[in-house]
């Protein structure tokens, strides 16, 4: 199985890449976002600045959003989530539009959100399977969601209750960083990547 890293141009991967390998599939890093479409696995990653992110993903996002569409399993931490949706209060730019919604600034006086925080109302299978509930998070925006039926886990910070995850088929988004979440983080990652397998 071949697991395919988009590289936004912006940040380190190397945890993300440590916390993905393992000998059951092959993972590569790919900065062109059309090849990054042709793949078993499509992981966004969450380091970066929305607009930036759209920009470099522009050329190739009916590309991906057409393999996401027929069914291309695909995980989006954090920043990979809010691309997700169709735009972000963060800047400008069109998302890849998969999930309804937007993206908007979390609702706190502490802000950025750094550090751990807790899932609550968890109702996606590879998040309760994996044991996952204490995650951490390096966030200024969340998802806001038109259906609320998408959302699979929620957390809450200074009383601004976000979407954790959000999910349709295939496709999962997280708001927080599981390759930094312990563990249980890593769990969670093989655990979408094991059920989405072919």
């Amino acid at each position: 199985m071949r697991v395919t890293v988009f590289d936004y141009g912006a940040g380190n991967l190397h945890s993300l890449m440590k916390a993905l390998e393992t000998p059951e599939w092959t993972v590569a890093v790919e900065t062109d976002p059309a090849a990054a479409a042709a793949t078993d696995v499509l992981v966004l990653p969450g380091v970066g600045a929305f607009a930036s992110a759209v920009q470099r993903l522009a050329p190739g996002a009916h590309a991906v959003r057409r393999a996401l569409d027929d069914g291309l399993p695909c995980i989006g931490i954090c920043l990979g989530m809010q691309l997700l949706f169709e735009e972000s209060d963060e800047g400008p730019g069109a998302g890849l539009g998969f999930f309804a919604g937007r993206v908007r600034r979390i609702r706190a006086d502490r802000v950025p959100q750094i550090g751990w925080n807790q899932l609550v109302e968890v109702s996606d299978p590879v998040i309760e399977h994996s044991g996952l509930r204490d995650v951490y998070y390096a966030n200024s925006f969340v998802c806001a969601p038109v259906d609320s039926g998408i959302v699979t886990a929620w957390s809450e910070h200074d009383g601004d209750r976000f979407p954790a995850a959000a999910r349709a088929g295939s496709v999962l988004g997280v708001q927080f960083h599981p390759e930094k979440s312990s563990h249980p983080g890593v769990r969670m990652l093989h655990e979408f990547l094991r059920s989405v397998r072919p």
